[in-house]
């Protein structure tokens, strides 16, 4: 609410239009806003939150918020167009930064709600400046705002949170120097109670876990909206999968993700489909989309077992969208036609749609797959391509890829002028988010 907002509404209780009462609570909210004291919680958000509610972790200052409100301004009339990529973008940051042990999600159009239940007060403020900073650079190149952007939240009330600007400047001296201050000891305190079902119960299930080589990995997963070319009009969203090594923050290639054992593989899978349901849930506003793209790696399909712990998951999946899951089956390289035909017959019961994914294509891989059972095949593009070596690439791919499957999906196009060549070759859907 601006100023001028604030105004009318003291000019209305002038002319009797509400009682005193109501017309000044109304303008400490006002002014409230005006200063960012008080933020205003999406109604998906509110019941994740309520857990974090004790006082003695407010009090600890171990909650914060990041706000992306200089990207949204920056962005201007272009905000509605790019939002979905910068939340893209933040999660990834959030995802490798605050870890297992902490908490994060997004609560409104700019802020992300940060709980580091580890780190003491100005720990926490010095990490989530860190974040918002790579955030900025990123899409305005400049990390100036950042110091404005992280929040301290004071309160947690119905619909709302009360947070105060961070001493950016402390936290930064803090960090700069190794001594903060805090008494880590004192004020390290759960996220939640002991014997509250936590709504990532289910996950941590399946993530972090300990792989057959000794590392520890865990799980991240994001949605990324896909859209039909035809008409570019949305038609869901797609799970992606990242596989991050816990302590180097390493994130394995999709040939390193495809290298771990079966029981490893299962592990991502579940906990890749048990993380986008809860995204789904919170970023959808109680509004179904048509479908969901659900990766599932072939091994796991191809076990008793796997298809056995993946039914529960995929058929909640499907009934969280209006249509159906689409299911995804990654490495599938070198697997013989007819196994994959096995295999996609057994998943096709609950899906929309079977799709195939090739990491690393060629005419002759792409051409093996004809009659293996698949309705479509998706692709990821290469990183930091040109124009001329992106149409080179693109046309490689989709030529023989229309002769094996009814549907060619591609993924991370950059932009809606490459999305529109993809669609001369021949290319259904598309995702715009780079890889």
């Amino acid at each position: 609410m601006s100023e001028s907002a604030v105004a009318s509404s003291r000019s209305a209780e002038a002319a009797g239009a509400r009682p005193a009462s109501q017309a000044t609570q109304l303008e400490t909210q006002a002014v409230a806003q005006i200063s960012g004291a008080l933020r205003l919680v999406s109604a998906d958000a509110e019941a994740a939150l309520e857990r974090f509610s004790d006082p003695q972790l407010i009090a600890a200052g171990q909650i914060n918020l990041i706000s992306l409100e200089a990207v949204q301004q920056r962005f201007a009339d272009r905000w509605q167009m790019r939002k979905d990529q910068v939340f893209d973008f933040a999660e990834r940051v959030l995802e490798r930064g605050v870890g297992p042990g902490g908490f994060y999600q997004r609560v409104s159009d700019t802020d992300f709600f940060i709980v580091h239940p580890e780190l003491g007060r100005l720990a926490g403020q010095a990490a989530c400046l860190r974040y918002l900073r790579e955030v900025l650079n990123h899409f305005l190149g400049d990390a100036g705002m950042a110091a404005a952007g992280v929040l301290q939240v004071s309160q947690i009330s119905k619909g709302r949170l009360e947070a105060q600007p961070v001493d950016a400047a402390r936290a930064d001296e803090a960090e700069a120097s190794g001594v903060y201050g805090d008494d880590i000891e004192a004020v390290r305190l759960p996220a939640w109670k002991e014997g509250e079902a936590a709504p990532a119960a289910k996950l941590n299930q399946w993530t972090p876990f300990v792989a057959n080589d000794g590392r520890q990995l865990r799980i991240s997963a994001t949605l990324e909206p896909v859209y039909e070319l035809k008409g570019f009009t949305r038609i869901g969203f797609r799970m992606i999968r990242r596989v991050i090594v816990v302590g180097t923050g390493e994130e394995l290639t999709n040939q390193q993700a495809a290298g771990l054992s079966a029981g490893d593989l299962l592990k991502a899978d579940l906990a890749t489909i048990t993380r986008g349901i809860d995204r789904l849930k919170a970023e959808s506003g109680g509004e179904k989309q048509l479908s969901l793209i659900v990766p599932i790696s072939f091994s796991s399909l191809s076990s008793q077992r796997g298809r056995t712990e993946l039914t529960a998951p995929l058929k909640e999946a499907g009934g969280l969208v209006k249509l159906g899951v689409i299911c995804e089956i990654l490495d599938i390289e070198g697997v013989p036609a007819g196994a994959l035909l096995a295999a996609t017959s057994l998943v096709r019961p609950f899906s929309l749609l079977v799709v195939g994914r090739l990491s690393a294509p060629s005419p002759t891989s792409i051409a093996r797959l004809a009659g293996a059972g698949l309705q479509a095949l998706s692709f990821e593009c290469p990183k930091a391509l040109g124009d001329a070596e992106f149409m080179g690439w693109a046309h490689a791919v989709i030529t023989p890829a229309r002769k094996a499957a009814r549907s060619v999906l591609i993924y991370g196009a950059g932009s809606p002028q490459r999305a529109g060549a993809l669609a001369s070759l021949g290319a259904s859907h598309v995702s715009l988010t780079p890889a």
